[in-house]
């Protein structure tokens, strides 16, 4: 089957390698040294799902109509990817897979012939190299929030080479994934990685609080939290509730659940690259959320600031800093 992968960094190139691994004609667009190495060695793999080299075809734009494509692009960054290649995106089953919460409304006005899903990558995958890619935690990936054949359709084929799934409820895995990327903020901030952050009591915390104000914002939104990586709509709303303590416990298990090999977290992979982040996207996201429903967030829109101040000076803060600059409340 012929498959389009836009976007070929740490998520969308170990989609790409996986599926042609499994004998598919796979093309994928990237940017830079990145695309370049691709051209000249195809995209290594490793980690989690094994050690090889996949050999796809890559240029800067997709150059075939593929049988379907994969957005896996930054948020900030798709719709100028869709616009590019929009010409042979015509009709095509497409699935964009990103993190926040607006994959397919803002996706399917641009593509409107063509099915369009939402895909949450739920493993953890590092871009260590322009053309070398680590899966560092495999995990599940969910499909939906589109009409249920095609997401049913491409759930199929992506299952074949990784866990994949249909989420009924698609809009709860995506509000219970941003909660899961609140450990994206700090490790940007900071510089550390993930498992880092969790291990600071300073930075626990702010994790925490910025979790709880997620759930809180959702719960107030009138959002059903589906199950992901354990986490259901019930354990969120006790998480919300507890004694600040023992709601640390939460990014505690995550971090176990990470491993030994570090997780730098794709806000800090974006940082490292010189990139701007999708914090809007994340973070942001939150806030966005919260305004419409009048819920205070303070943390989490400490921790955009603090991003965007990153972003432009390139200078991380020092733990120490971030806790005492981060506006904080106990609830």
């Amino acid at each position: 089957m012929r498959i389009g992968v836009i976007g070929a960094g740490a998520v969308g190139g170990a989609i790409a390698a996986m599926l042609a691994r499994a004998g598919h004609e796979v093309e994928v667009t990237a940017r830079g040294e990145h695309l370049r190495a691709i051209e000249a060695n195809g995209i290594r793999l490793t980690g989690g799902w094994g050690d090889f080299t996949a050999h796809v075809a890559a240029a800067s734009e997709l150059n075939r109509a593929p049988e379907i494509a994969f957005i896996a692009t930054k948020a900030q960054d798709a719709e100028r990817a869709i616009r590019a290649n929009q010409r042979l995106l015509t009709g095509v089953p497409t699935a964009v897979v990103q993190n926040g919460l607006g994959s397919v409304s803002t996706t399917a006005p641009l593509l409107p012939r063509s099915d369009v899903v939402g895909v949450l990558a739920l493993y953890a995958s590092s871009l260590v190299a322009p053309g070398e890619i680590a899966i560092t935690t495999p995990g599940n990936t969910y499909i939906g929030g589109g009409r249920d054949l095609p997401a049913r359709f491409i759930s199929s084929v992506l299952n074949t080479v990784m866990p994949t799934s249909v989420a009924n409820n698609f809009v709860g895995a995506q509000w219970t994934k941003l909660v899961i990327n609140q450990v994206n903020a700090l490790p940007a901030i900071t510089g550390l990685s993930v498992q880092e952050v969790i291990a600071n009591p300073k930075l626990r915390r702010i994790m925490t609080l910025s979790m709880r104000e997620n759930v809180r914002v959702g719960l107030r939104s009138g959002v059903t939290f589906a199950e992901v990586q354990g986490l259901t709509s019930g354990r969120l709303k006790l998480f919300s509730r507890a004694p600040l303590w023992l709601a640390e416990s939460l990014p505690k298990l995550m971090a176990r659940r990470m491993g030994a090999t570090p997780n730098p977290g794709s806000t800090l992979q974006s940082i490292r690259r010189g990139a701007l982040t999708e914090i809007d996207y994340l973070n942001g996201a939150v806030v966005s959320a919260a305004a419409e429903v009048g819920v205070a967030t303070p943390v989490n829109a400490s921790l955009v600031a603090l991003v965007h101040e990153v972003e432009q000076t390139h200078r991380f803060l020092a733990p120490d800093e971030v806790a005492a600059r981060a506006i904080t409340t106990v609830g």
